[in-house]
């Protein structure tokens, strides 16, 4: 039995206005058929130690992004959006990508969802971000990151239009005086957008820190080129980014003061943070985090810390922790009390867990057959719908599925 160290907030929730559903496909494909639990370790498992997963800022970034913000044109989300040279969403992803009936779903083009170089893993949504769930210029993006085993590209999806773009996320330094960028080398297993801040889940040691209004455009500045796949960063005069128009630089990030995990599952010390989520259906917003461990391993840990830490400079600790219902878990989000989790599969699909804690353990968890290889979670409160992505190629969809208590 697991026992969490403290009990979650059981506050009121924020009750946001429902929005028109966005425009999307509806895809039927035969109802997710019930299944036995996962066969799961029995052995013991000691309740997590809170201070094991405080976390600490690293080195701030500030110097080389106001040094870039010189030489560089940065672009806010909407025009980001509303920019030239959009991608568009396909069709006919659902089925392929066994995504079960009564879900929205988007694809991404041809080339995209058939690619095995990058492998899509995190999602959020400008619902996790603001309580309005509109950016400034009224739009509703939902975002993607993907990794390629050494660079991570975020994906802007507009439902609105049916486009998307990729940005790519890149690490700013100085070099021999000037300021530069470098490729962002971690799995990006999840992502959480929260106010300004994009947080991405670093495997080895807590999480790396973004911020939206630190995106530049590299097809508007003089010094920018969207040329040469091959460079990145500063080469002679101009600046590069695989090809990319849009790079969105690191501000901050925040690492585990009792240092690393190492990438594996331990079941103490440090989390692999293999995932991440944001909670707002709670008066108290949380970060919430949880390892994908193998069924020979340790149990895995999901972990909260309260997101108002986040913005300053100390110390940040977590408020609860307590181990996983399941092994294999590749994506968690709770609302307004109830938990949500997939659960990988190999190239068999995926499952959706769905449980609740109580005062000493979690209640009974449901297992329902989903799409496959089925990754990180967002609440999408104002459609009462929880996001993912189905990551494997060829069956790959971003597609969602229906949550009351998301709202």
């Amino acid at each position: 039995m697991t026992i969490p160290r403290r009990r979650r907030d059981g506050a009121a929730a924020v009750v946001a206005v429902p929005l028109a559903a966005l425009a999307a496909s509806l895809v039927q494909v035969p109802p997710a058929q019930a299944s036995a639990p996962p066969a799961f370790s029995s052995a013991a498992v000691a309740a997590p130690n809170l201070r094991d997963f405080d976390l600490r800022r690293g080195s701030d970034r500030g110097g080389p992004l106001r040094a870039l913000g010189g030489r560089l044109e940065r672009s806010s989300v909407d025009e980001l959006l509303n920019a030239s040279g959009q991608r568009r969403l396909g069709r006919g992803c659902g089925k392929p990508a066994a995504v079960p009936a009564r879900s929205l779903v988007y694809c991404f083009d041809r080339a995209d969802s058939a690619t095995g170089k990058w492998v899509p893993q995190g999602v959020t949504s400008i619902s996790d971000a603001v309580a309005g769930e509109r950016t400034p210029g009224g739009g509703r993006p939902l975002l993607v990151s993907w990794h390629d085993g050494g660079k991570v590209r975020l994906t802007f999806v507009n439902p609105a239009k049916r486009t998307y773009r990729h940005v790519l996320l890149v690490y700013p330094t100085m070099k021999g005086g000037r300021p530069t960028y470098t490729d962002v080398d971690v799995h990006a297993g999840g992502i959480a957008w929260y106010g300004p801040k994009l947080y991405v889940a670093d495997t080895r040691h807590g999480v790396r820190e973004f911020d939206v209004r630190q995106i530049f455009d590299l097809g508007k500045s003089k010094a920018g080129s969207t040329g040469h796949a091959g460079r990145v960063g500063l080469h002679g005069k101009k600046y590069y980014g695989h090809g990319h128009r849009y790079v969105m630089a690191q501000t901050g990030s925040w690492h585990f003061a009792r240092g690393s995990s190492g990438g594996k599952c331990r079941g103490s010390g440090p989390l692999r943070m293999s995932w991440v989520a944001i909670d707002r259906t709670t008066w108290r917003h949380v970060l919430i985090a949880g390892e994908y461990c193998k069924p020979k391993a340790p149990r895995g840990r999901v972990v909260t810390w309260p997101l108002w830490g986040l913005s300053g400079s100390g110390t940040v600790r977590a408020d609860w922790a307590a181990g996983l219902p399941g092994d294999r878990i590749q994506g968690g989000v709770r609302t307004k009390g109830r938990w949500w989790f997939t659960q990988g599969r190999g190239q068999k699909r995926g499952r959706l867990l769905t449980t609740s804690m109580d005062w000493m353990e979690w209640g009974r968890v449901s297992h329902r057959t989903i799409s496959h290889g089925p990754e990180d979670l967002s609440c999408y409160r104002g459609q009462h719908r929880i996001w993912t992505i189905a990551e494997h190629a060829r069956k790959r969809a971003l597609w969602s599925f229906p949550a009351d208590s998301c709202s």
